[in-house]
């Protein structure tokens, strides 16, 4: 009795390894489009950014002029505006809470999209003072590079900086009282400005790391 081989023919051989081939590209194309789409930005309507605190204008705002200075004590206008997305936040040194929670969230928004690397080489974070009677550039240097070095500080004379505050919908007033302790009452909301240096929306107080993420990368996205 002839013994039966266990060997396989070259058809069955080929077959299993045609088999194979097609489980192995269809799992790397199946992992390729997974990773592709985590990577890809959540593209949201205006309804749903505003669901997300992302409120964009049907028609973008152009700035009269303004000049300010920065915390390196050179001329802020609004050619510093152009040529990238430009988010601007006021506050003032003295804050005790606001001003402090939110940019130290900023400066993890800012970290998250170094890290993602596609929205962050033309995006720059700005503090507008609301205290320029007490915010020097010397003391808004220290005070916004303790945050991130990559942020910018920005000052002025009192009714420049309340005229451009006003530009962006941003209102603000010193408390009364307080001595030498007084308090500056303004607005959280995050200003957008895109990089041909037009206001376009904003982010509403008080933002959220995780809705900061995806509205901005919305409208990079599709803008």
């Amino acid at each position: 009795m002839n013994q039966q081989s266990n060997s396989l023919q070259p058809e069955q051989k080929r077959g299993i390894y045609i088999t194979v081939v097609v489980v192995v590209i269809a799992v790397c194309l199946f992992v390729g489009f997974f990773v592709y789409g985590l990577s890809k930005p959540k593209i949201l309507s205006d309804s749903e950014l505003k669901t997300n605190g992302t409120f964009l204008f049907d028609n973008p705002r152009s700035f009269k002029a303004f000049s300010l200075v920065d915390y390196n004590k050179q001329p802020f206008t609004p050619e510093d505006l152009q040529g990238k997305w430009s988010l601007i936040f006021f506050g003032f040194t003295y804050c005790p809470d606001i001003c402090p929670t939110t940019l130290v969230l900023l400066n993890r928004f800012y970290q998250g999209q170094v890290e993602k690397g596609k929205y962050a080489e033309d995006l720059q974070i700005v503090l507008v003072s609301v205290d320029p009677a007490r915010d020097t550039p010397e003391k808004l240097y220290d005070y916004v590079r303790f945050f991130n070095k990559d942020f910018v500080g920005v000052t002025g004379e009192f009714l420049d900086l309340h005229r451009f505050a006003t530009q962006l919908n941003i209102p603000f007033s010193k408390s009364p009282g307080g001595g030498e302790n007084y308090n500056v009452e303004h607005s959280g909301n995050i200003a957008i400005i895109n990089p041909k240096g037009h206001y376009v929306g904003f982010f509403r107080a008080p933002p959220e790391l995780s809705k900061l993420n995806v509205g901005y990368e919305s409208i990079r996205a599709t803008r």
